[in-house]
């Protein structure tokens, strides 16, 4: 859906949405991939909510990574822009915007108006960070969440906290959200996600991608493998039945994927001429020789 195969390097990326959506999963699934092929990921957890057991399961290399739980807001941009002018990090994760709080805020009372605060600290962390993020191809990721603007009539009373400068500096926008609910029998095993991508300076916007987020393994490659196969023809459905040439995967939508799980070979073969079929395989092939490090699915 961004237009290549991941999200772009040196470039400002935000993944906005409502609560228990999956931005953190996709996030984290994007620092195991840049992991596995070589790079180096760090995730400034402003929310100080970070599961290492969850990332681990995800397949993120917690001796790797590098975790930063931030007091407050200014502090949490300066450790991002330390990581980036010592161009020896290829993907920062920001989690989240909205819990970047603004020392002076942190040191009044509650109940205390700061007005505009947060937008002004956003504004001048992107004005100093943009380039520095070009010059050293960094791809970072700041999560947002959402609020509703009062007294909206028409259009979406949806708005994202920090202002408006993430939105101007951002090169992709993506709204994840939670359309269904995954059940084996009565028992709720997962969730159906959709990223629209609302913005995009690197490709064609407004692309929608599906994918299943499963509790015990987050983002099903097989499902996702699946959903693309019967996309590009290259697997068959005829009435319930998924067929792959000769190959058949199973009665329903669950039975081929888990099919498809346990037989990694017919996985990774429709995999590659999915990818073959889109024409990155050659670039993902490309850096995988070159054993650069890079992001994201």
């Amino acid at each position: 859906a961004l237009g290549g195969s991941g999200f772009p390097r040196g470039r400002i990326i935000e993944l906005f949405g409502p609560e228990s959506s999956g931005k953190t999963t996709l996030a984290l699934h994007a620092v195991a991939n840049a992991q596995k092929m070589g790079g180096v990921a760090a995730f400034i957890d402003a929310e100080h909510a970070l599961d290492p057991a969850w990332a681990k399961r995800l397949g993120v290399n917690l001796e790797e990574l590098l975790v930063s739980q931030p007091t407050f807001g200014e502090e949490g941009l300066q450790i991002a822009e330390m990581l980036i002018k010592s161009n020896a990090v290829d993907i920062i994760v920001v989690d989240s915007v909205a819990a970047l709080v603004p020392k002076a805020e942190l040191d009044g009372e509650i109940g205390d108006k700061h007005v505009g605060l947060q937008a002004r600290m956003m504004s001048q962390a992107m004005r100093k960070l943009t380039g520095a993020i070009a010059k050293a191809k960094t791809t970072v990721i700041f999560i947002n969440q959402i609020r509703e603007k009062i007294g909206v009539m028409f259009g979406s009373p949806e708005t994202t906290p920090g202002g408006r400068a993430l939105k101007f500096y951002s090169s992709c926008r993506v709204d994840v959200r939670r359309i269904a609910t995954l059940k084996d029998g009565e028992e709720a095993i997962g969730i159906r996600m959709k990223g629209k991508v609302v913005k995009n300076k690197v490709a064609p916007p407004f692309r929608v991608a599906e994918f299943d987020m499963l509790g015990r393994c987050g983002i099903s490659l097989a499902g996702d493998v699946l959903d693309l196969g019967v996309a590009a023809k290259l697997v068959q459905k005829s009435g319930a039945w998924f067929n792959y040439g000769e190959t058949r995967l199973g009665q329903g939508r669950e039975k081929a994927r888990v099919f498809l799980e346990e037989n990694s070979e017919v996985l990774n073969e429709i995999r590659d001429k999915v990818l073959a079929a889109k024409g990155v395989l050659d670039t993902v092939m490309s850096s995988d020789d070159a054993g650069s490090g890079g992001d994201d699915e």
